[in-house]
């Protein structure tokens, strides 16, 4: 049966998180730091019940265990982002093969986590997740760079007139190299800027996150690689250059 949490004191909860764990050990475990940390929880054990969950309970953060009975957490993120729901999603997975992060971070995950993991380095990710969701309070004006402008208070991103849809990670990543044109910053910086931690999370990430919003936001990407050091912004069109720089 799914668990709830009880709640941390009046004025001190941050956010309900969603986790989806079939082990109870585990579960229970990520439950009480959680809860410590200020935060609602609410524990499903399969991925059917992870669906559900999010649209009953529309949960600030889904701690989402890939190895999961039936419906795996693979296929309930790419559910979830096909649904156009883009809850941040922080995989946990006992498999530590590049591909697996690879896959989870393509389909839309925001984060990734490695088993046997510290309690209390989920909880720091969970929260620099949501920071990243929720980090932007005050009105600042749009970002603009060629046809892409990022709206850092109402965090929507278009090229042109159209809307296109990132993931936590992928607008702060983003948002973070336009407010800092033509600054190069290696992947190392980025991970500890962006993600808010050291680099234990391994500079493929980046690199996986950034082709990510090549990818949706195509030759109007302002994203450009500057070889052996990382990743700048600057305006396409006065470049002569395309997304396919490397």
């Amino acid at each position: 049966m799914p668990t709830v949490a009880p709640a941390a004191p009046a004025g001190t909860v941050r956010g309900l998180v969603l986790v989806v764990e079939d082990e109870s050990s585990i579960a229970d475990v990520i439950r009480l730091n959680l809860v410590q940390a200020g935060y609602g929880v609410h524990i499903e054990r399969d991925g059917l019940g992870a669906l559900s969950a999010v649209q009953r309970l529309r949960p600030a953060a889904i701690v989402l265990d890939v190895g999961l009975p039936g419906l795996d957490g693979v296929e309930v993120c790419r559910r979830l982002r096909a649904s156009g729901d883009w809850t941040p999603v922080l995989f946990a997975t006992a498999r530590d093969d590049e591909v697996d992060r690879i896959v989870g971070l393509e389909l839309g995950a925001d984060d990734y986590i490695t088993k046997p993991f510290s309690p209390r380095e989920l909880t720091a990710r969970v929260t620099s997740v949501l920071r990243r969701t929720h980090g932007v309070a005050a009105a600042r004006p749009p970002l603009t760079m060629g046809t892409v402008t990022v709206d850092e208070t109402e965090r929507r991103v278009f090229v042109g007139d159209s809307e296109v849809e990132l993931t936590a990670t992928e607008f702060e990543l983003l948002a973070f190299l336009m407010r800092r044109p033509g600054r190069v910053y290696s992947r190392e910086q980025l991970i500890s800027e962006v993600w808010g931690y050291s680099a234990i999370a391994g500079v493929r990430t980046v690199d996986v996150h950034v082709a990510q919003v090549r990818a949706k936001l195509a030759d109007a990407s302002p994203i450009r690689t500057v070889r052996g050091v990382g990743y700048a912004a600057e305006d396409p069109s006065r470049s002569g250059r395309g997304r396919r720089d490397g």
